[in-house]
């Protein structure tokens, strides 16, 4: 399906179609701004800053020659329109998670999160060296976009609750927010899973349109403010282990760039990727603290809801398995997570659990 020549027509920036009769690419020449939106509100912690750190990265990498103009969600497109902004060409490039768009393709979730799915580490390893680049290539082209990776959250909390959960039962008629595959295992579950933008939780946590939400962790938790309408937090969560957060670009656009300019692309998103991942991990365990201190009850949910999602994310998982790039990009990844967990746990995870031991950790 090639849905280019309708949907690139019109970016922002501008682009540089090559004509037929030229044996090399025409680059746009001179000094350009790049349009980036947002699946972000200004100012969300974390998500925000590493959208911010990208672009503000190419800006500094080119010496100008790309200025990116950040809109944050609902500064030009709303939270839940940039795929398709980008896709058309409306603007020229997105940040964001892109399990808020399976409408688009089921195949989205490998390069956000499936449930009980890869780490930060484990996702890098078959994007960059075991065919996740690739297949990431032959999916987005058919929206005639580009994807980065350009940013990660680490593991994400099992989220925020009015009541604890003792048993799967408890979450039958549960109002939650949860995007994604993740949500879609909540609704086996009996969930009344409801999908809202991060800038819109809060409002719809206080105001009890919802019984409870996850976010991202407790840095980020922290700084929305959920501590100060319940109290009841579960940090392990089964939906989300490693987040992929992409930059997104107009193919278009993207092959309008120089050489030079589209590698700063690629190196500005491989920056921004390690520099999002270590900006949550540096913040989470100090405002853990924080958060207990405050009252703040810290559970983990017990073997049987664990067990509950277990089963409940294989049907999620397994559903679009009809689709032929689907299956082809489970097949790729299931064998990488394999292969990475095999030998993970036999050395970090070994040493880790040693060490904790052994330090008193």
């Amino acid at each position: 399906m090639d849905r280019r020549s309708f949907l690139t027509k019109g970016a922002i920036g501008g682009t540089a179609a090559a004509a037929s009769s030229l044996a090399a690419p025409a680059y746009a020449q001179g000094n350009r701004t790049l349009t980036l939106v947002t699946t972000w509100g200004r100012g969300l912690a974390g998500v925000h800053d590493s959208a911010q750190y990208c672009a503000d990265m190419i800006t500094e990498m080119t010496d100008g020659q790309l200025t990116v103009d950040l809109r944050a969600a609902g500064e030009l497109v709303g939270a839940f329109e940039v795929f398709d902004a980008v896709s058309a060409g409306q603007a020229d490039m997105y940040h964001g998670v892109d399990y808020y768009f399976l409408g688009q393709h089921p195949a989205l979730s490998f390069f956000s999160q499936i449930p009980f799915g890869m780490t930060f580490q484990e996702f890098n390893n078959w994007y960059y060296h075991d065919g996740g680049s690739e297949l990431a290539d032959e999916l987005y082209s058919i929206f005639g976009l580009k994807a980065f990776p350009a940013g990660n959250t680490g593991p994400q909390s099992g989220g925020w609750f009015a009541q604890e959960m003792n048993s799967p039962e408890d979450f039958q008629g549960l109002r939650f927010r949860m995007p994604g595959q993740g949500g879609q295992v909540l609704g086996k579950l009996g969930a009344s899973v409801q999908n809202l933008p991060g800038a819109e939780v809060y409002q719809a946590l206080a105001s009890g349109a919802i019984d409870g939400t996850e976010w991202i962790g407790p840095w980020a938790d922290e700084k929305a403010g959920f501590q100060e309408i319940t109290k009841i937090y579960y940090t392990a969560g089964f939906h989300e282990p490693g987040p992929n957060l992409n930059l997104t670009m107009n193919l278009d656009t993207f092959e309008s760039l120089t050489p030079a300019q589209q590698s700063i692309i690629h190196n500005a998103s491989r920056a921004s990727n390690l520099w999002t991942m270590s900006l949550f991990m540096a913040n989470n365990s100090a405002a853990l603290q924080r958060l207990q201190s405050g009252g703040v009850q810290v559970l983990e949910f017990g073997d049987e809801i664990w067990d509950a999602f277990g089963s409940a994310a294989e049907e999620v998982i397994q559903e679009p398995m009809g689709d032929e790039l689907y299956k082809r990009c489970y097949d790729s990844y299931m064998e990488s997570l394999e292969s990475s967990a095999n030998w993970s746990s036999r050395s970090e995870g070994a040493f880790t659990q040693q060490r904790n031991r052994i330090m008193g950790m």
